[in-house]
């Protein structure tokens, strides 16, 4: 009999799915689970594959993988989506998709299968990521193409005894890895509404935070990724997870986005990334410190691409391939320690340092010891000042029609009133 490889969360669209994929093509389903920092039982739900008709289930522990190859660049690039989202889910995917094809050469599978809908970004990311590293390989998508809603779901699982972990009365549809974990669904769809606190898992409410007393932690970078926390060299998922721990309980890295999709529709969206908020704060800060103003300037706009480019599933291109480059090269310099404070729902840089840092109390103190050229200031200013005055006294001071482009000095709009053809 002919097998597929299903990427098997073993939540509900998933579990159904291993039943359906029997019905509507006929093929044995091999049940992959990969553990990204799922924090689930995993052997449990294995098992569960096993019990709904999977003829193998197999898991694989790709959390070192996940933060060294996919993580850590993310965060060396600075890339966080639309300036909201640390893009944990949009990470995990490329990993997953390429697992997906390595496990499905070995078995000998004709056809892999994921869980995604036909509205969301994952379809995308899966789908291209197959496409690129595997062209030949067949991908079945049960939820795309199924037309069944949450509750018709529900239903066809209790027709046909198939164990699911959700309800009717939990609407919610959830991911999560090491780097975040997001909520979607039931009441979250209204954008007016609060997210109820059932919602997060990862945080706790960052009013009932604030009697706990505000807390310091020393992150380590070795160009620029993360390598011990308060002097203790520790590995990235170790890292991560003590920062997703200690960061949570002050309410830290709740964010709610109304996002963008690729696939043209807004979307709200709940993300809890106590780690991930907080290494990106520290990890900029250091750079603020080893890079020069015209790196980090023109690093902005490179952060924002590489966003766009995990966000929209091209990991596997070239223009990754040119953007990881870059980005290396700006982490050369990128090493030395950052003081973070915790407190209620945020955290702070209360500290840098670096054997590379580019700060010179020299130059930059007021007191005594200031090794700055005042009178050079002088010339710098009427240079910097000589095109901006050439184009005033040219253009803009004598232009007609400019009224409310200029202020007088007191704030005022200066009423530049057209000639009449008396004066003209």
């Amino acid at each position: 009999m002919a097998t597929v490889v299903l990427a098997y969360s073993g939540g509900l669209d998933t579990s159904i799915a291993i039943r359906w994929i029997k019905e509507k093509y006929d093929l044995d389903v091999i049940a992959l689970t990969i553990d990204v920092g799922n924090d689930r039982d995993l052997p449990a739900i294995a098992e569960r594959a096993n019990k709904i008709g999977a003829v193998k289930s197999l898991i694989v522990d790709a959390r070192a993988d996940f933060v060294k190859y996919f993580v850590w660049p993310a965060l060396q690039a600075g890339a966080v989506y639309e300036g909201e989202y640390p893009l944990a889910t949009a990470l995990a995917r490329p990993l997953i998709a390429r697992l997906m094809v390595e496990v499905a050469k070995q078995e000998g599978a004709v056809a892999v299968a994921h869980g995604c809908t036909g509205k969301g970004n994952d379809q995308v990311r899966f789908d291209v990521s197959i496409n690129t590293l595997a062209p030949e390989i067949k991908i079945i998508a049960p939820v795309r193409e199924w037309s069944m809603t949450r509750d018709n779901e529900i239903a066809y699982a209790a027709e046909r005894g198939i164990p699911i972990p959700v309800t009717n009365a939990s609407p919610y549809s959830t991911d999560q890895n090491l780097w975040g974990r997001s909520i979607e669904c039931g009441i979250l769809e209204d954008p007016w509404a609060e997210p109820p606190a059932d919602v997060y898992a990862w945080t706790v409410d960052p009013d009932t935070a604030a009697a706990k007393e505000p807390s310091y932690v020393e992150i380590t970078f070795q160009n620029g990724v993360p390598v011990a926390l308060n002097g203790e060299e520790l590995d990235g998922v170790t890292i991560i997870e003590t920062l997703n721990k200690q960061a949570g309980e002050y309410g830290i890295g709740r964010v709610d986005h109304i996002e963008n999709r690729l696939v043209g529709i807004k979307s709200r969206e709940i993300y809890e990334a106590p780690a991930g908020v907080v290494l990106l704060a520290a990890h900029k800060a250091l750079e603020s410190l080893t890079l020069s103003r015209d790196q980090i300037r023109f690093k902005e706009i490179i952060a924002g691409e590489y966003a766009r480019l995990i966000y929209n599933g091209q990991w596997y291109s070239a223009l990754h391939q040119d953007l990881a480059a870059y980005v290396q090269s700006t982490q050369r310099f990128v090493s030395g320690t950052v003081r973070m404070k915790l407190s209620r729902g945020r955290c702070a840089v209360v500290g840098r340092k670096s054997d590379h840092s580019l700060y010179s109390l020299g130059l930059a103190t007021y007191e005594t010891g200031d090794q700055f050229d005042h009178n050079a200031a002088l010339g710098f200013i009427k240079l910097w000042a000589l095109p901006l005055s050439t184009q005033a006294q040219a253009q803009l001071l004598p232009s007609i029609g400019l009224e409310g482009n200029l202020l007088n000095s007191n704030g005022t709009k200066v009423q530049i009133a057209e000639k009449s053809e008396s004066q003209s």
